[in-house]
């Protein structure tokens, strides 16, 4: 995206690619190979590529509904089942989860 893109050029973009993906899902056996230049691996079967992609997707956007949790202090899977954020717990939910991880650390920082 750049600054002088429109939302309707990103989603255009989005769609058409979308639409290529899907036609050579269904058009490929699920084995067929493939080649990305920028993976560590870059020889890869169709059936990697899709896992990669849709692993890329859920880890994006669980990184939106953080953003979205911090802007309204909503949480929940569904509309209308929301409820506030109990930041007290949340804050301590978060700071057992970092003393297992510092703990875990070969570091120890």
């Amino acid at each position: 995206m750049t600054a002088h893109e429109s939302r309707e050029q990103i989603i255009g973009l989005y769609r058409r690619a979308w639409e290529h993906a899907d036609a050579k899902i269904h058009e490929l056996p699920i084995d067929a190979p493939g080649h990305v230049p920028w993976f560590p691996r870059p020889d890869v079967k169709l059936f990697s590529i899709m896992v990669h992609v849709l692993n890329d997707t859920t880890r994006h956007f669980y990184h939106a509904d953080i953003l979205r949790e911090q802007l309204d202090g909503q949480t929940g899977v569904a509309a209308g089942q929301q409820e506030q954020i109990d930041t007290i717990a949340r804050e301590a939910h978060c700071a057992k989860i970092d003393k297992a991880a510092r703990a875990a650390s070969p570091t120890r920082t």
